[in-house]
């Protein structure tokens, strides 16, 4: 199967397929990542808690300016669409501001006209000119409505474009990173920050951003209006504003650090959902529900910890600035009492005045809710931009600089290779071997001897700590990864199929393929009998876990694959433990055909399937200990002959 890391979206099951194999290979070596101990306590029982601790500290981030700043850039790619935003936020505004002070003209209208006819100096309210004043007024919010409208609707669009751009470039983030990012941070804590931490975001955008805009205005049109009524009013209400910002201040910074375990908790009970479910038969298998469910209630408690505590945090603001705005509305009321009596402000204007008071709130309590959000936001926000600024798979070479992988024939070359995962744990140990063109190489050991791992070295999954891996005289880091891995055909053990026809899966291994160079690739893989039996035939859409088709019939689509990709250097990961013994006989003679002129690497446990292999090489502890053919390997009666002999000791 071909590895193209730069085709939408399959790469990255693709991806994930292969850092689940490194992974059991890791755990062969004695090497514990988080997700595999999360995948061990599913079936197993047990670490769920420590899981979660792990990912938590491992994944904090701490950098909340960072995010800010990041957030803002993303942001200042569309200046225009925003300054309009905050234009049309401001008109909008001001329009509802002067709504309070044109209503008061017509109450003032209203009572000096009745007491002129009470007095018998004038003939009653002048309705006409309240009815004019009325009209305005109704022409000024219909008018603030429709700004608001327009600016709702324009800043929906804004923040739908950043959250696609933030969502593009984490998908684009998730092909150049390292398998080493995968193998210590969970599946299902990375979809988290694609998924809700993007979410948050989002809403934020949608509703905060217009919001702060609104509440700024309205705080100093409303400051500036009630300074026009009566200035000792104002600053009576304006002792009110510290004490209602230090009460935000207290709870916001209490609560922030509440809102961020709630966002890192969310990631951790999205990862044991994803991995309950993935592994649901192996759970279901080893009566572990009971346990999932422990595990996952323990993740879940502490989600709800934190939600409680953060929500309950943000939620005291608005009934103590509630509390807060109320003490200055009573001390206005009775002041404004006691100017209107004096003759020194108008009725008009008390109504007016008392209204300002009440919105004179509002703002400072919009802020106080918008600060609970904007505390998610940036706890969402440090998340993703710690995920987008990890550190990448180093550059590659230049076009100019780079092989040419037309001109390669297949001769590989390892010169005294070194590797482990851990660089404290070696998998690797001083390994050469040199393999010509055209020959039909196997692979064998014990589980953990490093097999697998040669593999993943060979087409660069990971790079070797010293030594150097050469392919026709060029170290293979002199290619580009796309090219490098174009040469290469894998069938591994684990299957990977993806949600789709199963003649798109099997055209995974060369895109551009006719339909018939699909149905010729199935017939040579023993496939296409099964498939024509199967309802739409090749048309036949598998399903997420391509659970509608067996194991053996996987494998069987995923050898198809490799053969349409008609590579030059095939790679076989035990490509036939999961089919039954004809059937391997059948893919054997396939294979066997395949394999010709094409230098193949075979890693294999079934030791009769490698019989007619030109070179075997036994790996024990990252070593080759033994070399040679079948048969010289057997009259050596070392380690290959115990392998051997084991798989016939039953049976004799």
């Amino acid at each position: 199967m071909k590895d193209d890391r730069d085709t939408s979206k399959e790469p990255i099951n693709d991806e994930a397929k292969t850092t689940s194999d490194s992974k059991k290979s890791k755990r062969d070596k004695a090497t514990k990542t988080t997700t595999a101990t999360n995948r061990r306590r599913i079936g197993h029982g047990g670490g769920g808690h420590n899981a979660a601790q792990n990912i938590i500290s491992a994944d904090k981030p701490k950098d909340f300016k960072g995010a800010f700043k990041n957030l803002m850039q993303y942001l200042g790619k569309h200046k225009i669409a925003v300054l309009v935003v905050i234009v049309f936020a401001m008109v909008s505004t001001v329009f509802a501001i002067i709504g309070p002070k044109i209503m008061g003209t017509a109450t003032t209208t209203l009572f000096e006209g009745i007491m002129a006819q009470i007095a018998g100096t004038g003939d009653g309210p002048d309705f006409a000119k309240i009815a004019q004043i009325l009209t305005f007024l109704l022409a000024l919010y219909i008018a603030s409505a429709l700004f608001q409208f327009i600016q709702g609707f324009i800043m929906t669009g804004v923040a739908n474009k950043i959250c696609y751009s933030l969502r593009r470039d984490i998908d684009k983030k998730i092909m150049r990173l390292p398998f080493t990012y995968y193998d210590k941070v969970a599946t299902g804590d990375v979809m988290s920050r694609i998924t809700n931490d993007v979410d948050a975001i989002q809403q934020s955008l949608t509703q905060s951003i217009t919001q702060i805009i609104t509440s700024v205005t309205t705080l100093i049109g409303i400051l500036i209006m009630m300074f026009s009524i009566d200035w000792i009013m104002t600053l009576i209400a304006l002792v009110t504003l510290p004490i209602s910002f230090v009460a935000v201040a207290l709870i916001v910074g209490r609560s922030q650090k509440h809102f961020l375990a709630q966002q890192e908790y969310l990631g951790v009970v999205n990862g044991a959902v994803e991995e309950t479910y993935g592994a649901h038969v192996i759970m279901r298998a080893f009566n572990g529900e009971k346990r999932a469910l422990k595990d996952f209630d323990q993740s879940n408690n502490k989600l709800y910890d934190a939600g409680w505590r953060a929500n309950f945090l943000s939620g005291m603001m608005m009934p103590i600035m509630n509390i807060i705005g109320n003490l200055g509305y009573v001390v206005v009321c009775v002041v404004g009492a006691y100017q209107a009596m004096n003759g020194r402000i108008t009725i008009g204007d008390i109504q007016a005045f008392i209204q300002y008071v009440r919105n004179f709130q509002q703002p400072i309590m919009q802020v106080s809710q918008i600060s609970a959000m904007l505390q998610q936001t940036m706890a969402a926000a440090e998340r993703i931009f710690s995920f987008l600024n990890e550190e990448e798979i180093p550059d590659e070479v230049s076009a100019d600089e780079a092989a040419d992988p037309r001109s390669v024939t297949g001769a590989v070359s390892f010169d005294k290779v070194h590797f482990g995962y851990d660089p404290e744990k070696p998998v690797i140990n001083d390994f050469s071997a040199t393999v010509a063109a055209g020959q039909k190489i196997a692979i064998v050991g014990k589980t953990g001897a490093g097999k697998t791992t040669i593999i993943k070295l060979l087409m660069r999954f990971y790079d070797v700590d010293s030594g150097g891996i050469l392919l026709d005289d060029h170290d293979i880091r002199q290619f580009k990864r796309n090219d490098l891995r174009s040469l290469f055909g894998m069938v591994l053990q684990d299957t990977w199929l993806y949600n789709g026809s199963i003649a798109d899966n099997i055209r995974y291994g060369k895109l551009d393929a006719t339909d018939e160079e699909v149905k010729a690739a199935a017939r040579v893989a023993q496939a296409d009998h099964f498939i024509q039996t199967m309802p739409d035939g090749y048309d036949m859409e598998l399903n997420e876990e391509a659970s509608n088709v067996s194991q053996g019939q996987k494998q069987l689509l995923t050898i198809a694959r490799a053969i349409l990709h008609d590579p030059k250097i095939l790679i076989l990961d035990e490509a036939t433990s999961s089919v039954d013994t004809r059937t391997e006989t059948l893919i054997q003679k396939a294979m066997d055909n395949l394999m010709k002129g094409r230098t193949s690497f075979i890693i294999a446990h079934r030791l009769s399937t490698i019989r007619n292999a030109d070179l075997i090489l036994v790996m024990d502890e990252g070593d080759i200990v033994e070399q040679g053919s079948h048969e010289q390997l057997l009259a050596k009666g070392g380690h290959y002959a115990e392998l051997y002999n084991s798989q016939f000791a039953d049976v004799a």
